[in-house]
């Protein structure tokens, strides 16, 4: 039975690209709504198919994933591009933060872009960014699609791999795209002025070929990421400053609050981890264990 992939889900209809490049619409078999585990299939999987039509088919299995995202739902993501502005809106430490710890959850591999580069007047904000995140691990990539500075970069962090672009609205995640794949035109938003945010020009999630390899998600945007089915003594290691100092605690299973002779304090206390890092750990702890009284 041939083998394709998802790369865009609409209304019920699931649109599989063949291993030759040609895309079928299909549905999906009626196994799925019956199955006890209940599997839904999701843009990014690998999927065995029927043809039933010359561009029709059907969804017969689902290949097993290697990731999972809920929100954006989509499957077997490599890498994670977390876009987020200097500028209109103001960069916003809380939202990547928590969609930092949800990728680490699904071992990708995370990038960070900062965008509209060229609306910034203070080039500080870029140096305290790069302070906060780079001695955590992750590559910060500066861009601006007016100028073209840093897109070069960002190419080739997306070459060959699977990515998923995600970031609240108005961040700049369309016009990107439009630059790296200037044959396709994303319909862009702009931002609001009373509210800081831009309009969700985004409407569903879509992989989308590279010319120099590789794949894209153009997803919808998020304003919030919950941690429901979080447990507080795991958020730690989805944080690589913390989990790193973590195994030199004198208790298993700290949780880096009140605990003595905890060595994430201790580094805290010496600048080796950022404060509003820390800051936003101790408020996702709290988030999950607010959730885990209600339930």
């Amino acid at each position: 039975m041939p083998v394709g992939q998802i790369v865009k889900a609409i209304s019920g209809f699931y649109y599989v690209r063949s291993t030759e490049g040609t895309e079928l619409q299909c549905r999906a078999r009626g196994i799925f709504k019956f199955s006890k585990k209940k599997i839904t299939p999701l843009v990014g999987d690998f999927v065995e198919y029927e043809a039933t039509g010359l561009d029709e088919g059907v969804v017969t299995s689902i290949r097993p994933r290697h990731s999972e995202l809920l929100r954006p739902a989509i499957a077997n993501v490599d890498q994670a591009v977390v876009v987020c502005s200097l500028r209109e809106p103001d960069f916003q430490q809380m939202p990547v933060d928590r969609f930092l710890v949800h990728g680490e959850r699904e071992g990708l591999d995370m990038v960070l872009c900062l965008t509209k580069w060229d609306l910034l007047e203070d080039e500080r904000v870029i140096e305290k960014v790069r302070q906060i995140y780079e001695p955590a691990g992750y590559p910060v990539i500066v861009t601006s699609v007016k100028t073209k500075q840093g897109l070069d970069e960002l190419r080739s962090y997306l070459t060959d791999r699977i990515s998923v672009f995600a970031g609240q609205s108005g961040v700049g995640k369309s016009s990107l795209l439009n630059e790296i794949l200037p044959e396709r035109v994303l319909e862009t938003g702009k931002v609001s002025e009373k509210l800081g945010r831009g309009r969700h020009t985004t409407r569903q999630v879509e992989l989308i070929p590279l010319p120099q390899g590789g794949q894209v998600a153009d997803t919808p945007g998020f304003s919030q990421l919950s941690f429901q089915g979080f447990e507080s003594d795991e958020l730690g290691s989805y944080f690589p400053e913390i989990r790193e100092r973590s195994s030199l605690c004198k208790f298993r299973g700290c949780l880096h609050i009140n605990e003595p002779q905890c060595e994430v304090k201790a580094a805290l206390e010496r600048e080796g981890i950022h404060l509003e890092r820390y800051q936003n750990y101790c408020q996702f702890l709290n988030e999950i264990k607010d959730q885990q009284r209600r339930y």
